[in-house]
C-alpha cells in the first residue's frame, strides 16, 4: 500500500486513500508506532463519498477513532488536492460534520464545525476551566503556568471529563499561546488545531481578544484563527514530508 507522511504545525499524520471502508484500528497502531512503524499522531484514510469530495476515517495513534482533528483536516485537504481527489476548494465528511477547506500552495484553511460551549466555570485543581467542543471536547484554562505543563494533572482531567486538556495565555499583541494534552496520543503534542480553536472561542467570549488572532502551539509555528460568523476558520502551513510503500497484515 502507498502511504504519505504529513506534518501540520507539529502534528504529524500518515495518510492514504482507498475504496474499501473497514476498521483500521490495528493498522493505525502499527503505522503510528514511533519505534516499530512510521510514527505519527494519527492515521487518516480518505474514502469516496456520493455527495462530497470524499469522507475520512480518522484514528488516533492508539487506534481509537476521533470525530475531528483540526490539523488533520488541513493535512488531509492538502493530500486530497495533491493526489487529484479534490480541487483547491473542497468539502469532506467527518464524524463531527462536513468540513470545508481551501488549499493555496502550502497554506491550507479549514472551516471547523460550529463550536459548542458545554460548560463554563469548572473550578478544578485551583484553576477555572471551560469545556468546549470544536469537533471534539476540550478543557481550556488560562490560569496555568505555560512554562510548566503538569502532564499528570492533564491526564487526570482527560479521564475525568473524557476531553483533551489545554492551557493557554493571551500575549500582549493579542496572540494565543497554547499547549495541549491529547486523547488517543495520551501525552502533550506539538500542536492541536481543535484545541487552539477552543482556546480562541473562550478568549473571544471572555473579551480578551477581538476578531482574528495568531496562535502559537508548542511547535512554535504560526497559525491563524478567525470566525466567519458561524464557525472557526483555521489556517496554517502544511508539509508533505515523504511517501513510501508499507507491507502490513492489517490492511
Amino acid at each position: 500500500m502507498y502511504i504519505a507522511k504529513y506534518c501540520a504545525s507539529g502534528n504529524d499524520f500518515v495518510l492514504f486513500h482507498t475504496f474499501a471502508k473497514r476498521d483500521r484500528s490495528a493498522l493505525a497502531q502499527a503505522l503510528c508506532d514511533r519505534q516499530n512503524g512510521i510514527g505519527a499522531d494519527g492515521l487518516i484514510v480518505l474514502l469516496p463519498h456520493h455527495t462530497h469530495d470524499f469522507e475520512w476515517q480518522f484514528y488516533n495513534a492508539d487506534g481509537s477513532v476521533a470525530e475531528m482533528c483540526g490539523n488533520g483536516s488541513r493535512a488531509c485537504a492538502h493530500y486530497a488536492f495533491a493526489h487529484g481527489l479534490a480541487g483547491t476548494k473542497m468539502a469532506f465528511v467527518t464524524l463531527a460534520g462536513v468540513i470545508h477547506a481551501e488549499v493555496s500552495g502550502e497554506m491550507v484553511q479549514s472551516d471547523l464545525t460550529p463550536p459548542r460551549i458545554i460548560e463554563k466555570g469548572l473550578h478544578v485543581k485551583e484553576k477555572t476551566w471551560w469545556l468546549i467542543n470544536t469537533g471534539v471536547p476540550h478543557l481550556v484554562t488560562f490560569d496555568a503556568d505555560m512554562d510548566h505543563f503538569d502532564i499528570d494533572e492533564a491526564r487526570e482531567l482527560r479521564y475525568m471529563y473524557n476531553a483533551n486538556v489545554n492551557i493557554a495565555r493571551v500575549g500582549d499583541d493579542g496572540s494565543l499561546h497554547v499547549r495541549t494534552y491529547e486523547r488517543g496520543v495520551e501525552n502533550e503534542t506539538l500542536a492541536c488545531g481543535t484545541g487552539m480553536a477552543a482556546c480562541y472561542v473562550r478568549a473571544l467570549h471572555e473579551g480578551w481578544i477581538e476578531g482574528s488572532a495568531k496562535a502559537y502551539p508548542r511547535s512554535g509555528e504560526t497559525l491563524y484563527l478567525g470566525t466567519n460568523g458561524e464557525t472557526i476558520t483555521f489556517k496554517g502551513a502544511v508539509k508533505a514530508t515523504f511517501a513510501t510503500s508499507w507491507h502490513s497484515p492489517y490492511m
